[in-house]
């Protein structure tokens, strides 16, 4: 995706490409013919990226707009933390591919994927129909950038998952 594509001038699909390779990821993590290892430090930095960016640049200023949910807001940063719990968990399974990491594979698969379907439908619907195109650009550039420098710090490492979940 080019930096200036039309998908980038909107948060709304910015954020649900992350959502869509964050479910292909849960599958590379799932198959046993896939470099499951290598999937999930994939999926740790983009899911901490991800959240990190929604808390920081998108969350706040959505709250300002009507018929956008500050509950559901609010409720969307409380699954952030429960997402990042259960991939700490999973970070802290040596053995990839064990019965405890199956185990715990699924409980995150199970709390990202609720969030990312009540995220879509309950606060980024409402976004894509309440909140000007103009500002869901900016809101977009915003994600983008906190996104990129997230990413650069490599936010997925065990020891950064671990000091976000005890904050």
């Amino acid at each position: 995706m080019s930096a200036g594509s039309k998908e980038d001038q909107d948060v709304v699909a910015v954020i649900l490409r992350d959502h869509r390779t964050m479910e292909d990821l849960f599958r590379r993590m799932r198959s046993v013919e896939s470099d499951r290892a290598a999937a999930l430090r994939e999926f740790s930095a983009l899911l901490v990226a991800h959240g990190e960016a929604e808390e920081t640049e998108v969350y706040g200023a959505l709250k300002r707009f009507r018929d956008i949910d500050d509950d559901e807001v609010e409720h969307g940063t409380e699954e952030h933390a429960e997402g990042n719990e259960a991939l700490l968990a999973l970070l802290e399974v040596e053995d990839v591919g064990s019965d405890a990491w199956d185990s715990r594979l699924e409980d995150l698969v199970q709390a990202v994927s609720h969030h990312l379907d009540e995220e879509e439908r309950t606060i980024l619907n409402g976004a894509r129909e309440n909140v000007p195109d103009e500002r869901r650009a900016e809101l977009a550039t915003a994600f983008l950038e906190e996104r990129a420098k997230q990413l650069a710090s490599d936010c997925g490492d065990i020891e950064n998952v671990r000091k976000i979940v005890n904050r």
